[in-house]
């Protein structure tokens, strides 16, 4: 409504000033209503009892036979200050006395009311002019003489209501002033703080960020009061919600510029939005270049493939997609990459952008790789190890025949030649022998080891492959658990314990890695450590689970050894451990999966006791 103020002072004035006229009219129309019906009332009753006055009089005046009385009492009621006109007519409706000159003849509106009249009684009716007046028949003893007219004065009956209405008009318009003034002064006090509260939100949606003008005054002690000082709350709050916003994207740019991994952002369209320099460090390239190009413009055609079947599971999906192992070759050699995407949404429902986190694991899948040969070389040391003790036997029966032949048998010349030198290789043979048991034999002393730092390293190698087969890890272990052990075999023998859990697990599932301080099964005296690695892999049949342990049986017949556990097993009764083992192979639908748990003593004369003895 264009008419309609925008100021809340005028809006104030201009819809009090509306409502007080309503009022007001409202109850001036109610009031003139009622006493428009009080008046009638009244008029009425005096009416008839005029008429009743009138001819009661001219009755009087036939029963002493004084007829010249008629038209005197006529004309003395006709002044009467209520009454218009009096009059007197015959039955036939002839007008025989009038107080109004010239005499009036009644109207046919009149005629009409004598047939309707009552018995004696007065009738009152309104004219068409809204002007009441009375009827009332008159007797000479039994006989009708004729009617008594009073015609009421319209002025009289009107001026009572005429001075309600001035009343009322004069009471409205004093109580509209009052009104007026008393809501200017409300009004200044209300629209001088919501002026001070106008200013202050227009500087702060214009100037966001200054804050010179803050806080704002309170002047007043009220709602409004309360209200600007609330403003002032919000205005603080906001500066300190954007001082941390700054500190937080300060924090967020710091993280990105040092962070040893590599980040990046990428939109709908497959466009770089923002990287870090490690990420730009991983390609090769300077930040600048991988700015709004895509990664089939930056990276080789296969790793580009990689990323954007990567990056559209994301968009499409708006679920996060971990650890996707990028492989390549590149000037420094072949190089191994985990990279994980997940959604950035500016709503829950909308994906924005898509995060990209890289991490570069080639030295890890290198020394995973050297653990694995590492792991090569312990078995085929301890094969050889093995068998150099098994030559050992034969070695000296053959030594001590050799002695026996050179000896006691009296050979001579060329043959005795010959058992000389056959004794001779057979010293080398036994040197080599020797040689081979000392390489093999424990070189470092045991040390007290943290339990959770010998399995930790070992599931976090194995980390990108059980992600990738979808296995989850199930840890529990204190950090202050330890044990005085020879820390590299203990580890050897964890990851070939796990690294089968995880083969076992191929197609998904659970492994928990589970150590605590515990006491040997048969000796309660004996503590120690308890460590259980199991799984809801495939399981072992019985065959199978009564022969792992012996060198050379696998069931992975294109790259077991089946040297594995036999070394383990080895390397736990050298602990003066034991190791007990449950599996169970999926039959019908029935669940499968192996434990093997295995008790370490925490014993400090491990030392002594593995120690060679001279020789």
């Amino acid at each position: 409504m264009r008419w309609w103020p925008r100021s809340i002072r005028w809006q104030m004035f201009l819809g009090l000033a509306l409502l007080e006229a309503l009022s007001i009219a409202l109850f001036a129309t109610v009031l003139v209503r009622l006493q428009q019906q009080e008046s009638h009332r009244r008029a009425a009753d005096r009416l008839s009892h005029q008429a009743d006055s009138l001819s009661g009089q001219v009755q009087l005046a036939l029963l002493q036979k004084r007829e010249d009385w008629v038209p005197v009492s006529v004309r003395i009621m006709g002044r009467a200050p209520s009454v218009d006109r009096a009059r007197l007519t015959d039955p036939a409706g002839n007008v025989l006395a009038d107080s109004g000159e010239p005499p009036a003849p009644l109207t046919p509106a009149e005629r009409i009311q004598t047939p309707r009249l009552r018995g004696r009684s007065a009738r009152v009716f309104s004219l068409e002019d809204n002007q009441w007046e009375a009827v009332e028949p008159i007797y000479d003893g039994s006989v009708l003489y004729g009617y008594a007219w009073i015609l009421s004065d319209r002025a009289w009956d009107t001026a009572e209501v005429s001075g309600i209405i001035r009343s009322t008009a004069l009471f409205g318009l004093i109580w509209v002033i009052a009104s007026l003034l008393l809501v200017w002064v409300l009004s200044r006090s209300i629209s001088r703080p919501l002026a001070v509260l106008h200013r202050g939100t227009r500087e702060l949606v214009s100037l966001p960020e200054s804050s010179g003008s803050f806080p704002l005054p309170v002047p007043v002690k009220n709602e409004i009061g309360d209200l600007i000082e609330a403003f002032n709350r919000m205005v603080a709050a906001i500066e300190e919600q954007r001082s941390g916003l700054h500190d937080a994207l300060s924090l967020l740019d710091s993280m990105l510029a040092n962070a040893p991994v590599g980040f990046a952002f990428f939109d709908r369209y497959g466009r770089i939005v923002r990287v870090n320099q490690v990420f730009a460090d991983l390609h090769g390239h300077p930040v600048s270049r991988h700015l709004g190009r895509t990664p089939a413009e930056i990276f080789p055609a296969k790793v580009a493939a990689q990323y954007d079947h990567g990056l559209q599971a994301v968009f499409s999906t708006g679920e996060p997609v971990n650890d996707l192992e990028f492989r390549g070759e590149g000037p420094s050699g072949p190089w191994t990459w985990l990279v994980s995407a997940y959604p950035v949404r500016t709503s829950p429902t909308q994906v924005r952008w898509a995060g990209v986190i890289i991490r570069d694991v080639s030295e890890r899948v290198r020394a995973e790789e050297a653990l694995r040969k590492t792991e090569k070389l312990a078995a085929t040391g301890r094969l050889a190890a093995s068998i150099a003790h098994e030559i050992n036997n034969p070695l000296e029966a053959l030594t001590n025949l050799l002695y026996l032949l050179r000896n006691f048998t009296g050979i001579t010349g060329t043959a005795l030649d010959y058992v000389r030198m056959a004794e001779h290789e057979t010293r080398r043979i036994s040197e080599i022998a020797q040689q081979t048991l000392r390489f093999y034999r424990q070189s470092t002393l045991p040390v007290r080891a943290c339990v959770a730092e010998l399995i930790n390293p070992i599931l976090d190698l194995y980390k990108s492959r059980t992600n990738t087969l979808n296995i989850e890890i199930e840890r529990d272990f204190d950090a202050e658990t330890t044990l005085f052990c020879y820390e590299g075999e203990i580890r050897q023998v964890l990851a070939n314990l796990i690294g089968n859990a995880i083969d076992a697990t191929a197609g998904g599932g659970r492994l928990v890695v589970r150590a605590r301080n515990s006491r040997h099964w048969s000796d309660s005296q004996i503590s120690g450590v308890r460590i259980t690695i199991a799984d809801t892999g495939i399981g072992m049949t019985p065959d199978v689970r009564n022969r792992i342990f012996e060198a050379f049986f696998t069931t992975k017949e294109d790259v077991g050894t089946g040297l594995g556990l036999w070394v383990s097993h080895e390397i736990i009764q050298k602990h003066r451990g034991v190791i007990h083992v449950r599996s169970r192979a999926g039959v019908r639908g029935q669940p499968s999966g192996t434990a093997f748990q295995l008790f370490l003593p925490d014993d400090e004369t491990l030392a002594a006791r593995a120690r060679p003895t001279p020789e």
